[in-house]
């Protein structure tokens, strides 16, 4: 087994693990979520995204490994593969890292931490309302959008290592 094929095992690994975190937030968490009340909601969606940002170990591996797993594969195709095939390889690394990972930091991280700074307790109900409003809306848009891409990159990459 080549390096190369070390990389794409572990970016098929990782990125299928990253959008199975996404895709559970798309699917169940978020759906749950909006069955709360306004307070409820973000005092969750709070407690939930803590742990997160608090950076936990095996998300905090899974989620940086499939961004150096991608890298990887994208810097072993420019050095050992034909033109064409490592732009195949740089095209899927780079929707990759644009679509999931550069929605989560120009869009998801910056709401997350909008909402964790809100004070429920400080906030009347319609302060609250406002404020889901518009996280939530915003939030679960591009986290389905992540979603699809997180998940058409897996496929992707998996029809490469099984093809090559």
């Amino acid at each position: 087994m080549s390096f190369l094929d070390l990389s794409l095992l572990l970016a098929v690994l990782s990125c299928s693990l990253a959008t199975g975190f996404i895709f559970t937030y798309a699917v169940v968490v978020m759906p749950g979520f909006s069955k709360l009340n306004d307070k409820a909601f973000i005092k969750a969606f709070q407690v939930t995204d803590a742990v997160i940002q608090n950076n936990q170990p095996l998300f905090m591996l899974t989620w940086v490994g499939s961004i150096i797993s991608v890298i990887s594969v994208i810097s072993l195709s420019i050095v050992n593969l034909e033109l064409p095939y490592a732009w195949l390889m740089i095209g899927i690394g780079a929707i990759y890292l644009i679509g999931v990972q550069g929605t989560t930091i120009a869009i998801h991280l910056p709401l997350n931490n909008h909402i964790q700074n809100i004070d429920v307790d400080k906030l009347d109900e319609q302060t609250l309302s406002k404020e889901r409003i518009r996280f939530e809306t915003r939030w679960v848009s591009f986290n389905k959008l992540r979603t699809g891409i997180g998940f058409m990159v897996t496929l992707l990459y998996l029809l490469v290592l099984i093809i090559r």
